[in-house]
């Protein structure tokens, strides 16, 4: 019975600090992101009237009026922008690095945006580039602030529960316990389970638990009515095993009357599927299990970036390449190029391109040897190319083809192996690398993970690596991946 007061008592004490006091009333999520657009429009409009302060105002030419007028109108392409790059989402909101990374790229996209429009409509002559430069640094610097405040406030208002959500969930099966266990362990989600509810009919004379991970079992569907018209309750999670249509079916028409949200834990897998959403076709709504990569725009996106910047990057380095060409006639008898079956897109096979760096009469061309440290096999120019990763240049051919990208998994040779196994042997996963275009770059590479594959862990994590690259793709992650390739990811240890 003491025990029982207990844990009751705990979920009283839980939901009287998440906000059933009226000194401390709950905090709106759609009204926390309904307030930080309107205050980034007054950002946006504050800082354009700065700079004009600052760069304008004793210009007897500039008129405000007309500067007036884009700030409206870049108000209006950053609303629009600002949600295509997620900038209002709340759990990125939650995340300092994750807003600031998503309202930077915003930000920059309404300059492009607007320096587009500007040359196509022959508008750009008629403002001034000093305070357009301005204008855009103090708007970014405030959208920032911003953000800095609204984190720490929301620390505060999570710690007070004033932005905690209250969740109840119905079951006490492996589901149920699962999904107890999930949001104890998400501290900083605000999701605050303040009690179970059973409703289960089949345990007969089986005693339901008085209480489970600190969290008190309240009863059945009719408890639950009562307690949520006595506690301020946002969601019922029924958490139950989808096979029991019947059971499901009665607990939904049961909690029809309550005035709360109502969301199905989508069992057991639901827990390895965190980022999955609902898709509705013909009207069916069906739980999306994996999203194909880069489609629609983020394809488009892709594809120009590989294009244009491969072809500005072969006009750059054509001299280098053809002096690479050169060194590698003079130094031994062959081709100046290697061709090698790997690959690709879609398992597809394709020829990607090297400079040649073995003697030609040693070549593998389906490496069944892995190149090791001081390998015979390889010319003296060879040694050089391999060392700097220079042996690469020709595959932004393969690019320009649209058969690789710059950034993307690293192409394998199809007998490559690690500790005696073939690559998909070693590792489940491994075809799941190529949902995507190859690239020259990538992510394992950069963070260490390239060169020869002596252990199975070796693959593993450059497997690893990949699956993270594909899930979490964005041009920035290009960027900063390009960036580091630049700073250090053509040399290493692993380079040979």
């Amino acid at each position: 019975m003491a025990e029982t007061i207990s844990v009751v008592r705990t979920s009283e004490e839980t939901l009287s600090s998440s906000g059933s006091s009226s000194a401390r009333k709950p905090v709106s999520e759609p009204i926390v992101k309904g307030v930080m657009a309107a205050w980034d429009v007054v950002i946006i409009l504050a800082g354009g009237a700065l700079a004009f302060g600052i760069w304008l105002l004793n210009k007897p030419d500039a008129q405000w009026s007309d500067y007036s007028i884009i700030l409206l109108f870049g108000s209006l392409i950053a609303l629009n922008l600002f949600r295509l790059w997620g900038v209002y989402e709340f759990d990125a909101l939650l995340q300092p690095s994750t807003s600031l990374r998503r309202v930077t790229l915003g930000w920059a996209s309404v300059a492009v945006a607007l320096i587009a429009i500007g040359f196509l409509t022959k508008y750009s002559d008629a403002y001034s580039r000093g305070w357009s430069a301005i204008w855009f640094v103090i708007a970014w610097s405030g959208l920032v602030v911003s953000r800095l405040v609204l984190y720490a406030r929301s620390r505060t208002w999570i710690e007070e529960g004033r932005l905690s959500r209250n969740v109840a969930v119905i079951g006490l099966g492996p589901i149920a316990r699962r999904l107890v266990d999930h949001f104890g362990k998400q501290t900083e989600s605000g999701v605050c389970v303040v009690g179970i509810f059973d409703d289960d009919e089949t345990q007969g004379a089986v005693r339901p638990p008085k209480s489970y991970a600190g969290r008190p079992v309240l009863g059945d569907l009719e408890a639950l009515e009562r307690f949520v018209r006595q506690h301020p309750l946002d969601t019922v999670i029924i958490a139950v095993p989808p096979t029991e249509e019947e059971r499901l079916l009665a607990i939904a028409a049961k909690l029809k009357t309550l005035p709360v949200n109502v969301r199905l834990c989508p069992g057991l897998m639901g827990f390895h599927l965190p980022h999955a959403s609902l898709t509705h076709f013909g009207a069916l709504p069906l739980l999306n299990v994996l999203d194909k990569p880069l489609t629609d725009w983020q394809s488009v996106l892709k594809d120009v970036e590989d294009r244009v910047a491969s072809a500005l990057i072969l006009a750059m380095i054509s001299p280098v390449m053809l002096g690479i060409a050169a060194l590698i006639k003079f130094d031994s008898p062959g081709p100046v190029f290697f061709r090698q079956k790997r690959y690709g897109f879609n398992n597809q096979l394709i020829d990607v391109y090297k400079f040649r760096t073995m003697y030609d009469d040693r070549r593998d061309d389906n490496a069944e040897q892995l190149t090791q440290r001081d390998d015979p096999r390889i010319t003296r120019i060879g040694a050089v190319l391999r060392k700097y990763s220079l042996d690469e240049l020709p595959q932004f051919f393969n690019v320009v083809r649209g058969e690789m990208s710059i950034v993307g998994p690293r192409p394998h040779a199809l007998s490559a192996k690690a500790a005696g196994r073939l690559y998909d042997e070693a590792v489940r996963d491994y075809a799941s690398r190529h949902r995507v275009k190859p690239g020259i770059t990538g992510w394992a590479q950069v963070n260490g993970w390239r060169g020869e594959t002596e252990t199975l862990e070796q693959i593993r994590k450059r497997v690893e690596y990949d699956l993270v690259y594909i899930e979490k793709w964005s041009l920035w992650l290009d960027i900063k991946i390009i960036w580091m390739t630049v700073l250090g990811g053509f040399t290493g240890k692993n380079a040979f």
